[in-house]
């Protein structure tokens, strides 16, 4: 309970008529701070017994499931059982990995009818979680006090895994079905044969006229096409937790590989995913098509980092036994790990020349910020030059794999999805795999 204006009123006349009947040395004045007291504890307890039979709720109105990193409207609905209006404050509150804006709001509850309050939520980890309950308070119907409760929304949200927002690879929701957008089946021109239509294949690379006059799916093989195995390995050892920009750098490795496999699904391409940390944790070996996809999405919505350190050579030897043939080998890792490094190295090795692996790591906005910033204290210059040091050993750990062979780049987490997809369609380009 917090005393509102009124409550604040009756307290402070309490306490002047209780100092004025003292000085006053008169018996009947001595008692007559009692009056407003007892007024004060009469309207505490009317609205004690209103707030209780008020029955306040809540209830949220959102959608079952949010996309990694980003933003979801969440309605909080307020209700309660008088036949007046009611004043109540709320602090918004989410889950630990959901971020949202925790100011407290006033709500006026119009009686039998639901008030709207409009969060947005962020989430920033995979998995289900459960909503907490909200800290809340109702005014009292006289303006003494505000009454402290908590509001429970029972609300569960599943985190999902980002989808492509580019309208060339973009494909429906989940919950409808997941179909290819219209994409480029190859280079071409010319019809190698007609098949029998497989799971998987694209849209449009079904012969409708052929499929028409006998009465079921036919395909089409082109000349030239392109069908590339890719394999999607994502770091989800211990600095994978670390942050890098708004989530974490193993949110930005799952949301990019969720992503990539959608584009490279829609290419017609075989993609399979591997999670690893000190050893290979989970697998999926190429798929083609919408069910690969789905795959892969409820595969990372279940992955979370684990407390060990990386060790990609596992990754590679796991990757050997998982593709027989030339493939194209995605690393998403951290460059910038001394010991990473050189198992990256000898990964690499490993995979070429019959597999072609492209590492992908970040770098630290923040760490590119300090290197360039002016000095203000006696401490920059050494901020300064340790934020250098981290930059050098970033691009001298990229030369060393590129002079393997091995295509690596280290970029902003804003640019890495951009430069991935852009190597991916470049490789396709020189048919490098």
């Amino acid at each position: 309970m917090h005393l509102r204006l009124n409550g604040l009123v009756f307290a402070v006349l309490t306490v002047l008529v209780a100092i004025l009947g003292a000085w006053s040395g008169e018996p009947d004045l001595q008692r007559l701070w009692l009056l407003p007291l007892a007024l004060l504890l009469l309207g505490l307890s009317y609205e004690r017994f209103t707030v209780n039979r008020a029955k306040a709720g809540l209830t949220i109105d959102a959608p079952e499931q949010g996309l990694l990193g980003r933003a979801m409207p969440l309605q909080l609905l307020f209700h309660h059982a008088l036949g007046r209006s009611v004043d109540i404050q709320v602090a918004p509150a989410a889950p630990e990995a959901i971020e949202i804006d925790t100011a407290i709001r006033l709500v006026s509850v119009p009686p039998g009818e639901a008030a709207a309050l409009e969060v947005h939520a962020t989430p920033r980890r995979l998995g289900q979680h459960e909503w907490p309950e909200m800290q809340a308070r109702i005014a009292g119907p006289l303006g003494l006090a505000w009454w402290s409760q908590r509001l429970a929304g029972r609300y569960s949200c599943k985190v999902m895994p980002e989808m492509l927002r580019d309208a060339g690879g973009r494909m429906s929701s989940i919950s409808g079905g997941l179909r290819p957008a219209h994409f480029n089946l190859g280079a071409g021109a010319e019809i190698l044969q007609l098949r029998e239509y497989r799971a998987g294949d694209p849209q449009n690379a079904i012969d409708w006229k052929a499929t028409a006059r006998r009465g079921r799916l036919i395909s089409r093989d082109y000349t030239e096409d392109q069908h590339l195995d890719i394999v999607i390995a994502i770091d989800a050892g211990r600095t994978s937790a670390l942050r890098a920009g708004e989530l974490d750098r193993f949110g930005h490795y799952v949301n990019l590989a969720a992503r990539f496999a959608e584009h490279a699904v829609a290419n017609d391409d075989r993609v399979g995913v591997m999670l690893f940390a000190d050893q290979p944790l989970a697998t999926l070996a190429p798929g083609r098509g919408i069910g690969a996809v789905l795959r892969i999405r409820h595969m990372l919505a279940a992955a979370t980092p684990k407390l060990a350190e990386s060790n990609p050579l596992n990754a590679a030897l796991r990757i050997r036994t998982l593709v027989r043939h030339r493939s194209l080998v995605v690393i998403l890792t951290e460059v910038d790990d001394a010991t990473v490094a050189g198992q990256l190295a000898s990964a690499a090795r490993l995979l070429l020349p019959k597999h072609l692996p492209l590492i992908a790591g970040i770098s630290s906005p923040e760490a590119e910020a300090m290197r360039d910033a002016p000095a203000h204290t006696w401490l920059d210059p050494y901020e300064s030059l340790a934020a250098q040091e981290y930059s050098s050993r970033l691009e001298r750990n990229v030369r060393a794999l590129r002079a393997l062979g091995a295509p690596a780049l280290v970029t902003r987490p804003e640019h890495m999805e951009r430069a991935v997809f852009d190597a991916y369609a470049e490789f396709r380009k020189r048919r490098r795999v």
